[in-house]
């Protein structure tokens, strides 16, 4: 039984191969016969002229050196006076002192710092700040000074800040 399916199989494909597409087939040649692969030839390759490199010699744009200006061996140039005895606004850092007035002394103008809450009165050559702050100009709405402050290098530079006068803070509910 078993062989008789197997000889069946083989000769339901044996039938199944034969020329029943043979039509198909020849259209399928006759349609292709004139096609041809082309492929299109490389393009040609441009030679370009060799240029030798001649900027190893050269200083380097990106030298610190080039780009800082430069300094004397030692440090040298501004250095702030640490012998001098400390003013008591020195101990604040600038940005927690308030400015809140300015008094008129003969011709001298004084101002009014607040720090915690004590009030202070100062004059154009006193000190303020934690960076050596001395007062340059005092208007009627803020107080200049320069300071001396350290650089990337560890050396000093002078910088110019303002304290500004702060308006009186009214408690809540009243205006």
């Amino acid at each position: 039984m078993r062989r008789a399916a197997i000889v069946l199989a083989c000769l339901g494909l044996v039938a199944c191969a034969g020329e029943e597409h043979q039509d198909l087939r020849q259209w399928m040649k006759e349609s292709t016969k004139d096609f041809k692969g082309r492929i299109p030839p490389l393009p040609e390759i441009k030679s370009f002229p060799t240029v030798a490199y001649e900027a190893g010699e050269l200083l380097d744009p990106y030298n610190a050196a080039k780009i800082e200006p430069e300094r004397k061996a030692g440090g040298g140039g501004l250095k702030p006076d640490l012998e001098r005895r400390k003013e008591p606004l020195e101990a604040y850092p600038l940005e927690s002192l308030r400015m809140v007035g300015t008094l008129v002394k003969g011709k001298m103008v004084h101002a009014l710092v607040q720090a915690d809450k004590t009030l202070h009165q100062v004059k154009i050559g006193n000190y303020m700040g934690q960076n050596f702050g001395v007062i340059t100009e005092i208007s009627e709405t803020e107080i200049k000074l320069k300071e001396v402050v350290p650089d990337s290098l560890g050396d000093y530079i002078e910088r110019t800040s303002t304290l500004q006068l702060q308006e009186k803070e009214q408690p809540e509910g009243r205006k």
